[in-house]
């Protein structure tokens, strides 16, 4: 078989090199053909250069991953296998799974990616074995019912997974899972983890808007802390509450508002 080419998709330039990098390791052979910051340039170079297989992120400016999909399959001819690149967890990817649809999680885990590319070296090895006029892989009635799925799923914001930090020239990726507590800091955000901590130009409130609630708890206007890393809770002789940490020696006063969330039961 000649060799595979594929064509990438993300709107975050770091993680379109990261995947891009993780391939080459993952599958040297692999020819990255083209690497778009977007859906319209993705359909694009996908109608340009035929690749055979295809890495969308699934939410871009433009047209979305799906959406992508979707029209080139519609073109007619032997479309690209597709994988998706979310920042969904699993379970909201039931439906993809029923379809037969490989994705990726971010930030990308290089076991998960191994199988990725064991999977679509099988479906190529399929593919080029198959009789000529075959169904496809996936074809483009089932990516309309994808779209429509990911077009009736609630609005809301993508959950966070990971945070860009930028320290002097270089970009630091945080893992959300590394995450100990947030704190409001004049026009940044300071974000500390466990050995660490970094500032981010992101307000308080919408980092809250995509945590998982049942994980973060805000005890104060300014301060966010993971819950399972509240050690014990202290009162001062003002008789204010104070936050101990686990595995940070920082102590965060908890306000008024947020008290009820220390009460006995």
């Amino acid at each position: 078989m000649s060799a595979v080419r594929a064509v990438l998709a993300d709107d975050e330039p770091l993680l379109r090199d990261a995947l891009a990098a993780a391939l080459a390791d993952a599958w040297p052979a692999l020819e990255v053909v083209a690497a778009c910051a977007d859906g319209d340039a993705a359909l694009e170079a996908i109608r340009r250069e035929r690749p055979d297989v295809a890495f969308l992120d699934i939410r871009m400016p433009g047209r979305s991953g799906l959406q992508v999909a979707s029209e080139a399959s519609a073109d007619g001819g032997e479309a690209p296998l597709w994988v998706f690149v979310t920042a969904y967890d699993e379970h909201a990817l039931d439906a993809f799974d029923r379809e037969a649809v490989d994705y990726l999680l971010k930030p990308l885990d290089a076991d998960r990616l191994a199988r990725t590319v064991e999977r679509l070296r099988a479906r190529l090895h399929d593919r080029a074995a198959a009789p000529a006029g075959a169904a496809p892989v996936l074809d483009a009635d089932t990516l309309r019912r994808l779209v429509e799925f990911a077009g009736a799923r609630p609005a809301g914001p993508e959950p966070l997974r990971w945070l860009r930090a930028s320290l002097r020239d270089e970009v630091r990726l945080i893992p959300i899972d590394e995450v100990v507590a947030f704190e409001a800091a004049d026009k940044y955000l300071r974000v500390l983890t466990r050995d660490g901590e970094a500032l981010i130009r992101m307000p308080l409130k919408e980092v809250l808007e995509r945590l998982p609630a049942d994980e973060f708890w805000q005890i104060h206007r300014g301060t966010v802390v993971r819950a399972r890393e509240i050690a014990r809770t202290t009162r001062t002789l003002t008789g204010k509450l104070v936050v101990h940490l686990r595995s940070r020696p920082e102590r965060f006063e908890v306000s008024r508002p947020f008290a009820h969330q220390f009460r006995a039961d």
